[in-house]
């Protein structure tokens, strides 16, 4: 009786229940083209210009960059990085561990951030000012998904400020003040070295940092010792740093010139320093120099060559030539960008930022070390202007991954970087020194909760 009772109830609810009338089906209609409208207005709000280059969020794209006719595309894939960002880094504060003063600011003190903002190493002070800045930042360490560690290393060595040795003691006593350095192996700590030393300049790196995350212009795997402290899959290459005054959208130190008034084919600004390449380019200058311009740089003494003269000189050519020096790397090539010149790159090691979005064959060349010659300045002279002027406008549009800006800036190496990070991130972390039990507690050797280890510790 129950059940048929409850099936009359059924019947009679349904009888009983209001008809879907027009005014019903027009009100459905307009909720819902007022919803595709909002949806619609809400997409643009997170749209933004850049450069003529559009970058907005979407499911199937974390980041998008598109011209206005559309032959230019670069985005994030979403597979391996997600479709939006979501990072908590943890920037370790310089008074937090004993040691960290020194690396920033030498063992006197006197080294100051703003003195090493300049030159190629000034990339370990701006990554650490825009990060203590970001909105991905945490103060929580429980709560991080990587950790950065400030060290202005490059800079304090050349200033005087700490030799060698105390380099890497200065390291290993601030290592050992980390239980979370400890208890991934260093898998989730973030350093920055910003020359072509690499994690060279902290000489125990293999046996301290080998499985941390090495920010860095350099991936060369020819070093002096033989050995890089590069990894494809755990590092990660970043734009080298050029000079502020040249990556102003107004107002730069200096412009380009138009096609039709730049006097050389090619120019070849740097030194000699004894490398086979860059000999044969200055001596194919001495053979063609209507062609090839390199002139004798001085960075010392009354003829020093000044930053605006040096970029004057840049931006007379069609194309910039990068061959490798000490290392394989040449903040050249990304100073080139700014001047529109196309960079060609003659370093068969050289490694390259972002190659998960850019395509390189669109915005350089890459010519090889081996064909130093006529013939190179031959291939160059015979590429249409309009090809050159076609590279240059692509060059144009994501040159804007080379500059160290604000996290507000829609397009920046920053941008570049945490997309990077984020697919550095491991749910859970352990090293050879980090165990386990059945309550989900982690522990050490001596089965002391992670909670109570103390520093210092003992490292591998």
């Amino acid at each position: 009786m129950g059940s048929i009772g409850g099936n009359k109830g059924r019947l009679f609810a349904a009888h009983h229940a209001p008809l879907c009338t027009r005014t019903h089906q027009i009100g459905s209609l307009l909720l819902v083209l007022t919803t595709f409208f909002l949806t619609r207005l809400l997409d643009r709000s997170f749209s933004t210009t850049f450069d003529h280059v559009s970058i907005s969020s979407g499911s199937s794209r974390a980041i998008s960059f598109t011209d206005t006719t559309g032959s230019v595309s670069l985005s994030w894939p979403e597979r391996g990085y997600g479709s939006h960002l979501s990072l908590k880094i943890y920037v370790y504060d310089e008074n937090e561990i004993d040691g960290l003063k020194p690396l920033m600011y030498g063992k006197d003190g006197r080294i100051t951030a703003e003195a090493c903002l300049k030159g190629q190493w000034g990339t370990q002070v701006k990554i650490h000012k825009l990060l203590l800045k970001s909105g991905y930042r945490t103060t929580k360490k429980e709560e991080a998904d990587l950790f950065f560690v400030p060290a202005y290393v490059k800079c304090v060595r050349m200033m005087g400020g700490l030799n060698d040795k105390e380099i890497n003691h200065t390291y290993v006593k601030v290592l050992s003040q980390m239980p979370y350095f400890r208890r991934s192996g260093g898998r989730d700590h973030i350093f920055v070295f910003p020359s072509g030393a690499g994690a060279h300049l902290f000489r125990s790196w293999a046996t301290y940092i080998n499985r941390s995350i090495i920010l860095t212009p350099e991936g060369d795997r020819t070093d002096k010792k033989d050995t890089s402290s590069f990894n494809t899959w755990k590092d990660i290459i970043i734009p080298g740093n050029v000079d502020d005054r040249m990556t102003k959208t107004e107002d730069a130190l200096v412009r380009p010139l138009p096609l039709s008034k730049r006097r050389y084919l090619a120019n070849y600004l740097g030194r000699a320093q004894g490398k086979v390449g860059r000999l044969q380019l200055i001596e194919l200058a001495k053979q063609f120099p209507d062609k090839l311009e390199s002139p004798e740089l001085k960075f010392s003494g009354p003829d020093k060559l000044g930053r605006i003269e040096y970029f004057e000189h840049l931006r007379n050519a069609k194309f910039c030539l990068a061959p490798r020096g000490e290392s394989s790397w040449s903040l050249r090539y990304y100073e080139s960008y700014f001047v529109e010149c196309i960079p060609v790159i003659i370093s068969d090691q050289v490694e390259l930022p972002f190659q998960n979005v850019i395509d390189y064959t669109q915005i350089s060349i890459k010519w090889p070390s081996t064909q130093i010659g006529p013939q190179l300045l031959e291939y160059l002279e015979s590429i249409p202007d309009e090809d050159i002027e076609r590279m240059i406008g692509r060059g144009r549009q994501l040159r804007c991954l080379w500059v160290y800006a604000p996290e507000l800036e829609p397009c920046s190496a920053l941008h570049g970087i945490l997309w990077e990070l984020q697919r550095k991130v491991r749910h859970f972390h352990q090293s050879a020194e980090t165990f386990w039990l059945h309550n989900r507690s982690i522990v050490n050797r001596n089965l002391v909760e992670f909670s109570h280890w103390k520093p210092p510790m003992l490292l591998p």
